[in-house]
């Protein structure tokens, strides 16, 4: 049954006890190799440290520490540098406070923040958010390699004698431009995430892991700020981006650091984004489209995700410098900040019984900042491409309300829908009732209502917007194995006082299932 189906429609035509189809079969079934019923061997599980720690801070400092630090100090100051750092992480510590909050609500399966959303928001957020971040880390596994090729090129290549303001793509640079290159240097805060499928306890491990991460590289960030600013010249810094290789007491380190870090980051992106892209593929939400990437090894790697996006991040490679593509990998990741945000607000907003992380550090205050400083950095660093990153995401939305299959996720907007008709039912008071605004309330008793379509409709013209309360009692012993003891409907007014039941559409269902002894 979709979100948009008649509620009275459903009930008389469906059988008792029947399960909406999912999405996915893979809840149901584990599906082998060829389609077969076996269990999958899956590996060891990781940890805090292994799991979370590691590849956020391997994915975290990447090119940025060796290759773009001089870079943003020479380019902005040190104190410009500063509040860019304090802007990033501000924005990131909001969006990490929400993903620890999901993360400690419950189990968390494979897709880290795709499957956050989709489970939060349904099915047309997640898909859409899901393909976005797939691409963002598509993209930033391609960034980091350019880093890598630009470190090569420096200790191997020939030197080059007429530097311009940012020598690599001879344009001008600006505090957003700036900003836009040192802000991938804070996007692999999703990669403890990301690994959510591999993790023992994600609840656990995600939320310390997380945060031990952030803490050390925003310290490492700015240290290392200080300490280019308070020994480098300016020029230095403006015009060679592998200047730490040259003050460094042995360069050779500084080169072992940058091939290390870049790969590390490179592949953590490379990971994610084929994770994201197999948790897509298990939820089936574009059919037969991405099939191909539901293919593992006898252990469960997937390993058809993995090569796909693999060839991906090699067509993002002919973009050929890193600064070219740094807004658009900055862009992306905050759209999906933003969404992270947002499912966490929805959830907090909509009061839901079954939202209760253990993670308490958030509030519904820090999701609106996360959001709000997502929103105006992504605008700040582009305009045109936060418009078009915006209406990429609601176009694919849109395909997957109107395309895609059927989910039994749950959708937010009805326990959103639930709270605000509950908040103003309270605020009706008695004594300001007027007979001019009267409207009958009507409980009517049926032994079958699927042989009383007449008298429902008859009774329904004559409610006039009122309450309708329909009732089916089915009589028997409470100890005898029943499916449903009583089923009661609470149908809203019609819209023009159409006379069909079946166009009947909700307020809330009411269902009292009595298990056997």
């Amino acid at each position: 049954m979709s979100e948009k189906s008649p509620l009275l429609h459903y009930r008389l035509t469906s059988s008792t006890g029947t399960e909406p189809r999912d999405v996915s079969k893979h809840s149901r079934l584990k599906a082998g190799r060829g389609g077969r019923r076996d269990k999958k061997k899956t590996g060891p599980k990781l940890g805090v440290l292994l799991g979370v720690v590691m590849p956020t801070l391997l994915s975290m400092f990447s090119v940025v520490v060796f290759l773009r630090i001089g870079f943003v100090v020479g380019q902005a100051g040190l104190y410009q540098s500063i509040a860019m750092f304090l802007v990033a992480y501000f924005i990131i510590t909001m969006t990490v406070l929400s993903v620890c909050a999901i993360s400690t609500n419950g189990a968390l399966d494979a897709g880290g923040a795709y499957y956050m959303i989709s489970r939060a928001l349904g099915p047309e957020f997640g898909g859409s958010i899901g393909i976005m971040f797939f691409f963002a880390n598509v993209c930033g596994s391609a960034l980091y390699i350019l880093g890598l090729v630009e470190a090569i090129l420096s200790s191997f290549g020939v030197p080059v004698a007429n530097y311009t303001i940012d020598y690599t793509t001879g344009t001008m640079m600006s505090f957003a431009t700036v900003f836009a290159v040192m802000f991938n240097g804070c996007t692999g805060i999703m990669a403890g995430s990301n690994m959510s499928g591999d993790l023992k306890n994600p609840s656990y491990s995600i939320p310390r892991g997380t945060l031990a991460a952030v803490l050390t590289t925003f310290i490492t960030y700015n240290l290392l700020s200080l300490l280019a600013a308070w020994s480098c010249d300016r020029r230095l810094l403006q015009r060679d981006y592998s200047f730490l290789g040259d003050i460094n007491i042995w360069p050779p380190l500084v080169t072992t650091g940058v091939y290390s870090s870049t790969v590390s980051a490179a592949m953590s992106n490379l990971i994610g984004a084929s994770r994201i892209l197999y948790a897509l593929s298990k939820d089936n939400l574009f059919g037969g489209v991405l099939s191909v990437t539901r293919k593992t090894s006898r252990n469960g790697n997937p390993w058809a995700s993995v090569l796909v996006s693999w060839l991906l991040v090699q067509v993002v490679l002919f973009a050929g410098k890193l600064n070219t593509i740094a807004s658009v990998v900055t862009i992306f990741f905050l759209l999906v900040y933003a969404a992270v945000n947002l499912a966490c607000l929805a959830l907090e907003w909509a009061s839901a019984p079954n939202f209760r992380p253990s993670f308490r550090c958030f509030t519904w205050h820090t999701c609106t900042l996360g959001i709000l400083g997502c929103l105006v950095m992504m605008f700040f660093i582009n305009a045109i491409y936060a418009f078009a990153s915006i209406a990429f995401m609601l176009l694919l939305l849109m395909l997957i309300h109107y395309l895609g299959p059927i989910s039994n996720w749950g959708y937010i907007s009805q326990a959103l829908i639930f709270h605000q008709v509950r908040k103003y039912l309270l605020l009706l008071d008695v004594r300001k009732d007027h007979v001019k605004f009267w409207r009958p309330q009507v409980l009517l008793m049926v032994a079958n209502p699927r042989s009383r379509i007449g008298l429902m409709t008859f009774i329904n013209d004559l409610k006039k917007s009122g309450l309708y309360v329909l009732g089916h009692v089915k009589l028997g012993l409470l100890g005898k194995k029943c499916n449903t003891c009583n089923q009661l409907l609470l149908l809203t007014g019609f819209h023009n006082e159409e006379k069909s039941v079946e166009s009947t559409n909700k307020l809330l269902k009411l269902s009292c299932s009595v298990s056997p002894e």
